[in-house]
């Protein structure tokens, strides 16, 4: 296992606790995996049941279920985030998500089983489980409030505020739809958008 693949991950998780270097060597650097995707392939497919939970090293992935023809995307994960059919691989029944690499990615991964062993190997760790749960669940629940209270122009603002380089890395129908806005609406909020960016540089 080279160093930079686990770096960013054990970083990340010590923004919830503190892993000493021991505990990293003897708990995590056995059961991580570096799992590389290329662009437009399936991590996980809709009726399998969730192995892994994923932290992003590089790349860009889709979660989304299909209605019909259409995909419906639930999350866009970039660098730094974590990414797993979550339902499925707590709950051990088959995921309705389908989950798939946008780019060339890299994901740093525990297998279900390792996990459970890992969350069982110190109170450290379960607590680390218990506080990284929590956090998906409070990001999950402000998006859903998010796409209840704000407008399609406030949510595509805001969006665009917080993440402007996902913009040119996701496809548009892509965007229009995990925001739940008109791809024809989202086309032109985005040509607004582009409107103010040249206007402020003539401004200056």
């Amino acid at each position: 296992m080279e160093s930079q693949f686990i770096e960013n991950f054990v970083w990340f998780l010590r923004q919830f606790v503190s892993i000493s270097n021991e505990e990293v060597n003897a708990f995590l650097l056995p059961v991580v995996k570096v799992r590389n995707f290329k662009k437009r392939e399936l991590i996980t497919h809709a009726g399998e049941i969730e192995n892994f939970i994923n932290y992003l090293d590089s790349g860009l992935v889709l979660k989304y279920y299909k209605q019909g023809d259409e995909e419906k995307v639930v999350q866009i994960s970039i660098e730094g985030h974590l990414v797993s059919c979550e339902e499925s691989l707590y709950t051990r029944n088959p995921s309705e998500f389908f989950l798939e690499a946008v780019e060339p990615t890299t994901l740093i991964s525990i297998s279900y089983e390792d996990l459970e062993r890992v969350f069982a190997s110190s109170h450290n760790f379960e607590r680390l489980g218990r506080l990284v749960v929590t956090y998906i669940m409070v990001l999950k629940g402000n998006w859903q409030t998010n796409l209840i209270k704000q407008s399609p122009r406030e949510r595509f603002l805001n969006f665009f505020e917080n993440y402007p380089e996902i913009l040119q890395r996701v496809p548009q129908k892509y965007l229009a739809s995990y925001l739940n806005i008109q791809p024809e609406t989202f086309s032109r909020f985005k040509h607004l958008i582009k409107s103010e960016m040249k206007h402020e540089n003539h401004m200056i």
